[in-house]
Order: C-alpha cells, then sequence, then structure tokens
C-alpha cells in the first residue's frame, strides 16, 4: 500500500462546497394548546367521557328548563304525596304493549289482595292488574298469585276534602272531558278503595254471580251521595280516584320516565336539580380554589427561598387537618349563622387548594430559570408581570388539569357527606345527588329505583371526569403519559 506522501500532487484538487438553504417544512405554525388539543383526540375514552360529560351537564341545565315541574316538588301538596314510589314508565312501551318499563312491577298477591286491586279495576274500568303470570299455593294451602300490577293505578282512592267552589269545579271538568275523579261516598269505611261489601279480613262478598256488591252512600231520594258536607257547609268529604284527579290537576296523564320518589317527586327532573346544584358547586370550588392555590403556589415557587419554607409549614399544618372531621365541625356550628352549603362551602375551601398550590409551586420552579423569564428580568420586567405573564401561562395547562380532576373529588365527597347524614340539603326547591341517594336507601328492597338511577347518574360523572382528567393530562404534559399522580 502506497503512502500518502508519493501521491502525486496533480491527483489532487479543491472542492467548492455548493450553498446550503434552510430546508422550509410546509405546514402551518401549530400553536401550544392546538398541538395538545390534537393529543387529546388521539385518547379515544377521553373523549367519549367528554361526550358523556358534556351529555350528563345538557342533561343538568335543560331538563328542569323543558319539563313540567310543578308537581315535581310539590312538597307542600298532600294529594300529590300519595302518588309516591311510583315505577318508571315510558309512553311508547306502554302504547306498543311491551312488559318492560310500562310502570308496572311484578308482585305475588294474596287471594284477599288479587281482589282488593280488582275491586278498584271493577268501578274504575281501569285494568289494574295487567297480567296474571301464575298462581300458586303457599305453604299454608292458600292460593296466591303472580301478576304485573299498574303502580300508577294501584293508588285507586283517597278520601279529600274539597272547599265548594273546588268540588264544582272538578264537576264541570269532569263534564267536559268525559272523564270521572269524584265517585260515591262509602259510609263507615276509612280504606277509600274498599266501595264494596267484605268480610272483617276486607275479602269482598260476592254475589251468586261472581260480582261485587256496592255499599254506595245514598240520600232520602236514593241517590248516590258523591260528597258529604262537613263543617259549616263550606267543603265536601269526597272519595277522589288519584289518577283523574291528576290528570285534572295538571293537564296530562301520569307517566314518569325514571318514577317517583317516596316523597312523590319525579325523579327526572328531581335528579337534573340534584346534579346542577352539584355541578355548580363543585365548579365554584374549583374556581376559589385553583384562584387561592395558584396565587399561593407561585408566590412559593418565584421567590423560593425562606418565603417557600414558611409557607411549606403553613401547607404541612392544613394538610393535616382531616377535612371530614373540618365539615361536621362548620355544620354543627357555622350553618346555623351562614346555611348548610356556604359552611359546606369553607369546608372545601380550607384545604381545597394545596393540591393546586403545590402543582403551581412545582411548574414555577421548573421555568423560573428559563432564558425567556432571564430575558424578561433583563429587559425590566417586574416580579409581578414575570409571574402572571410570563411563567403562568406555560404553566396553565398541567393546573387547569389539576383543577379538573377536584369537580369530581368534590361531587364525590358531597355526596358522601349528605348520604351519610353529616350534611342536610334536601328542601322542597333544593337537593343534591348524595341526597337523593340518602333518601333512596331505605326503598334499596322494594322500590331500587329510586336509588338506581342518582348511582347511576354520580357513577358515569366520576368514571367520565376521571378519564377525562387523565387526557387531558397526558394532553398537556406528554412526558407523565400513563403515569398515575
Amino acid at each position: 500500500m502506497r503512502e500518502i506522501n508519493e501521491i502525486p500532487a496533480e491527483k489532487f484538487r479543491f472542492v467548492t462546497p455548493k450553498p446550503q438553504q434552510e430546508e422550509i417544512l410546509p405546514g402551518k405554525h401549530i400553536g401550544y394548546f392546538r398541538e395538545a388539543f390534537g393529543r387529546f383526540r388521539k385518547n379515544k375514552s377521553s373523549v367519549v367521557a367528554g361526550i358523556i360529560i358534556l351529555c350528563l351537564v345538557a342533561y343538568a341545565v335543560f331538563v328542569p328548563i323543558f319539563c313540567q315541574t310543578s308537581y315535581s316538588v310539590a312538597l307542600t301538596d298532600t294529594t300529590y304525596l300519595q302518588y309516591t314510589k311510583l315505577k318508571p314508565r315510558n309512553r311508547l312501551f306502554v302504547r306498543w304493549g311491551i312488559p318492560a318499563w310500562d310502570g308496572c312491577s311484578v308482585k305475588t298477591l294474596s287471594r284477599g289482595n288479587y281482589l282488593y286491586l280488582q275491586g278498584i279495576a271493577q268501578e274504575t274500568g281501569q285494568p289494574v292488574i295487567k297480567k296474571v303470570l301464575g298462581e300458586t299455593v303457599d305453604t299454608d294451602g292458600n292460593l296466591q298469585y303472580k301478576c304485573r300490577v299498574d303502580s300508577y293505578l294501584a293508588k285507586g282512592f283517597v278520601h279529600m276534602t274539597l272547599s265548594r267552589a273546588e268540588y264544582e269545579k272538578i264537576e264541570a271538568w269532569q263534564r267536559e272531558n268525559d272523564l270521572q275523579v269524584i265517585y260515591p261516598m262509602v259510609e263507615g269505611q276509612s280504606d277509600a278503595n274498599i266501595w264494596y261489601k267484605a268480610n272483617r279480613k276486607g275479602i269482598p262478598q260476592l254475589d251468586s254471580q261472581g260480582n261485587y256488591v256496592n255499599q254506595y252512600a245514598v240520600d232520602e231520594n236514593g241517590n248516590y251521595r258523591y260528597g258529604i258536607v262537613t263543617g259549616d257547609g263550606s267543603s265536601y268529604r269526597c272519595r277522589v280516584f288519584l289518577h283523574s284527579y291528576f290528570q285534572y290537576r295538571y293537564g296530562f296523564e301520569p307517566s314518569f320516565l325514571l318514577g317517583t320518589t317516596g316523597q312523590g317527586q319525579d325523579i327526572l327532573t328531581r335528579l337534573a336539580s340534584a346534579a346542577r346544584f352539584s355541578l355548580v358547586f363543585a365548579l365554584c370550588v374549583s374556581a376559589i380554589n385553583l384562584f387561592i392555590g395558584a396565587v399561593y403556589g407561585a408566590i412559593e415557587g418565584y421567590y423560593g427561598g425562606t418565603a417557600d419554607l414558611l409557607m411549606e409549614r403553613i401547607t404541612d399544618i392544613l394538610s393535616r387537618v382531616p377535612f371530614l372531621v373540618v365539615a361536621t365541625l362548620f355544620q354543627l356550628h357555622l350553618a346555623a349563622k351562614v346555611g348548610p352549603i356556604v359552611s359546606l362551602l369553607f369546608a372545601f375551601v380550607l384545604t381545597g387548594w394545596l393540591g393546586i398550590a403545590n402543582t403551581t409551586r412545582m411548574q414555577f420552579y421548573r421555568y423560573k430559570d428559563r432564558e425567556f423569564v432571564q430575558a424578561a428580568r433583563v429587559l425590566g420586567a417586574g416580579d409581578g408581570r414575570i409571574m402572571f405573564r410570563h411563567i403562568f401561562p406555560n404553566a396553565l395547562g398541567t393546573i387547569i388539569t389539576g383543577s379538573v380532576l377536584v369537580i369530581p373529588g368534590v361531587i364525590f365527597l358531597e355526596s358522601s357527606l349528605t348520604y351519610l347524614g353529616i350534611v342536610n340539603l334536601d328542601s322542597s326547591t333544593m337537593t343534591s345527588v348524595g341526597t337523593m341517594l340518602a333518601n333512596g336507601r331505605q326503598y334499596l328492597s322494594t322500590d331500587p329505583h329510586i336509588i338506581l338511577f342518582p348511582a347511576l347518574f354520580i357513577s358515569l360523572l366520576e368514571i367520565s371526569f376521571n378519564l377525562f382528567g387523565n387526557g387531558l393530562r397526558d394532553a398537556f404534559n406528554p412526558s407523565l403519559r400513563g403515569a398515575d399522580q
């Protein structure tokens, strides 16, 4: 192999390099938030969770506005309180004859109860028992019937005292709509549904042809008495068929999509009002905690040193305060002065901002020594401008993500407090999801639909918010993708 110095000089020549131009990448500039949104869209579970949250929020906002609520909160209406614990009913299912979601429930009836419900149907012409599914014999040899019972018609009749004007108004409405509301009275019977002759056990005494024998009260002319004058003659005591009276009072046939509560309130509108309160309350708590935590954490992270050390000791003390104890004490001593909602708000705000403050502090430590911050400082920018015009916008994504994750936590804690009875938010015009869960607890074995729908709502809300928050976290900070914070 020849050495380099043995190669003749004429073999070498100078090469002039060509000028290089910068390669311009095609496409438009993508901002920080647009890039984060693009990453968020790739997370399908978070997108679906966001859609579910929007649907739940729309339900909470628009259902109380567009649905009739004059009967849904009528706690002072003693008549409507008789219409309690009705089963969910969809009018389309009833029209198509589908044996589900039609306001009926499957019950096993003794012969006495079977004839009792048949008595209501005999008098009104409305089929209370939709279908007999089978007959069985109990251990004592008594016949029992397994039936589908219409919960809307099974309420039957109630005794009601009406003013003379109201009585005449109902009579006119009956003639106009050809629908009977007031039925003949039966003397000596406390149960308004028993209009027939019955033995001591309440079992009907049928005639030879198997028909019910009425015992309506009659006047001196032999006519049925539809109202008994009470007091000074200005009112009547009557037997009123609840199903028809509902149509007279509210203008439509009773049909509740999610049923009614134990207090006779429509679950559909009541749950929407409860969800609206819970969401608004959680948003207020999140906004207040975001403001306090962002300011506190920004001061800690920007100045550091002694200020950070002292402020961290304060947060250490507050973080050891048990929330349940604080909420209970506030309800016992503060709620009487400012109300249960404000006292509950104070309990959430007392320590709720600590997580946001810690997140903001870490973000300020991350950005405060960056080149753009030093450049702003050299150009004469003050501390406040540097903190909230240069550093804070860069940390905003992570801080907002933390604030969003606060919302499901607040709703869950509020529901837990009301469910345990520590906080009472139940009234004729206001309630919360936790309150509905607490009120439906006693009907879990007999009427599970009362607690089912609030439980489904809060479960969907909690799962969706957590998936949505995880998607935001991964979008704004891809380095934390899949990590648990």
